[in-house]
C-alpha cells in the first residue's frame, strides 16, 4: 500500500489515530507493518503490501475463498474432472466450464493463460446488450475522473477489472478495497503480470464500516459493487461520511414489475439497491443528491450452468431473462 494512505485513516472501531511500526518499506509503499489503535487498543496490519483494516466485530461471509476453497477441494476429490476441465482445448468446454478454469489458472499462478481462458469465457456467459452496456459505464466512469484530484478509491473491488483499466489508462493512484483477503491476493498477482502494481494500493476493509478519516476520500468508485455488500445496514451513510468529492456507482436496475428476479433478490436482501427508485430513495436519506448517468437497457439471460461441475453456476442472478437498466449513480 502507498505511504500516502496513512494521512487517510483512521481507526474502522472507534476513529482513534493510528501508531503505525513499519518494518519493510519499498521506496513509496508500505510492504510489512504493524499497526495500533492509540484510544482502543485494536490492531491492524500491512502483509505482502496490503493493508488489513477489518473490525472484528462486523461478520463477513467471505464468497471468494468459499469459492476457491470448495473448486480446488472438488478438483482434488474427483481427478477424472479436474483431467477434463485443464486438460481439454478451450473452445470444447461449456462457457462456465471455461471460466472455472480460469480461476483454476489463476490458483497455479498462470494468470496470462487464465485470462485468454476467462475473456473467452465471459464473451459467451452474457448477452452482446450486457457486455456492451457494462463496457459503456467503464468507459464513462474512466473518462470522469480522469482529471479529478486526488487518489481514486474503489469499493468492493472484486477481481479488480475497474481498477486495472484506471490504473492502466489513467497512471495515478487507485485503491483497490475488498473484505477478502484472498481476492486481494489475487489481485496483486495479477497487477504484477499485468506490469502497474505500482499505481495501486490494496486495503482490506469492510465497506460499512471503513478506516478512512472524514472527507478523506475525494473520488470513490464501484464497479457492481453495492450489492455484494451483505447487511449494508449503514452502508450509504458510511460512505456520505468519507467522501468528500464524487461516489461513481457502476449498475443496473431490475424493472419494478419484474417478480421473477425480484423475489430472489429480496431473499438475498439486496432488493433495495437494485431498484432504481429504491436506491435513489436512500441515497437521498443518507445526504447524497442523486444523479442517474449514461442509462441504457440491455437484455440479460441467466448464466449457463457448468457441465462438469456439477450444480456450479457463475452468478445467481438473473434468474429469468429480463431487460436491465444500466447506469453510473453519480452522487455527491
Amino acid at each position: 500500500m502507498h505511504a500516502f494512505l496513512r494521512d487517510m485513516l483512521q481507526c474502522p472501531v472507534c476513529a482513534g489515530e493510528l501508531r503505525w511500526d513499519i518494518a519493510e518499506r519499498e521506496d513509496d509503499r508500505i510492504e510489512q507493518a504493524d499497526i495500533r489503535c492509540v484510544r482502543c487498543g485494536a490492531s491492524y496490519f500491512v502483509r505482502e503490501g496490503i493493508g488489513v483494516f477489518l473490525p472484528p466485530d462486523l461478520p463477513r461471509n467471505d464468497l471468494w475463498e468459499q469459492t476457491s476453497t470448495a473448486l480446488g477441494r472438488y478438483l482434488h476429490e474427483h481427478p477424472d474432472v479436474e483431467q477434463r476441465l485443464m486438460a481439454a482445448p478451450p473452445e470444447t468446454l461449456s462457457p462456465a466450464d471455461r471460466f472455472y478454469r480460469a480461476l483454476a489458472l489463476e490458483e497455479r499462478g498462470d494468470f496470462a493463460q487464465a485470462r485468454a481462458v476467462a475473456d473467452s469465457a465471459l464473451a459467451l456467459l452474457y448477452t452482446p446488450e450486457y457486455r456492451a452496456c457494462h463496457e459503456s459505464q467503464k468507459r464513462w466512469v474512466i473518462d470522469r475522473v480522469r482529471d479529478r484530484p486526488g487518489p481514486i478509491v474503489d469499493l468492493a473491488s472484486g477481481r479488480g477489472d475497474l481498477v486495472e483499466r484506471m490504473a492502466r489508462e489513467l497512471r495515478r493512484p487507485v485503491v483497490a478495497t475488498d473484505f477478502s483477503l484472498r481476492i486481494l491476493r489475487r489481485n496483486r498477482r495479477a497487477l504484477e503480470v499485468a506490469g502497474i502494481p505500482e499505481h495501486v494500493s490494496l486495503l482490506a476493509l469492510d465497506a460499512r464500516r471503513t478506516p478512512f478519516r472524514d472527507g478523506a476520500v475525494s473520488t470513490l468508485t464501484t464497479n457492481l459493487g453495492l450489492p455484494n455488500i451483505e447487511k449494508p445496514g449503514e452502508l450509504l451513510a458510511e460512505l456520505r461520511r468519507v467522501v468528500s468529492g464524487e461516489f461513481l456507482a457502476i449498475t443496473h436496475f431490475y424493472p419494478s414489475d419484474d417478480e421473477a428476479n425480484l423475489g430472489v433478490l429480496r431473499e438475498f436482501g439486496v432488493a433495495p439497491l437494485l431498484v432504481r427508485e429504491s436506491l435513489v430513495e436512500l441515497l437521498a436519506r443518507a445526504g447524497w443528491r442523486v444523479e442517474i448517468a449514461n442509462a441504457q437497457t440491455g437484455r440479460a439471460l441467466p448464466t449457463p450452468a457448468s457441465e462438469l461441475l456439477e450444480g456450479a453456476r457463475i452468478d445467481a442472478l438473473p434468474v429469468a431473462a429480463t431487460v436491465l437498466e444500466w447506469c453510473t449513480v453519480r452522487a455527491w
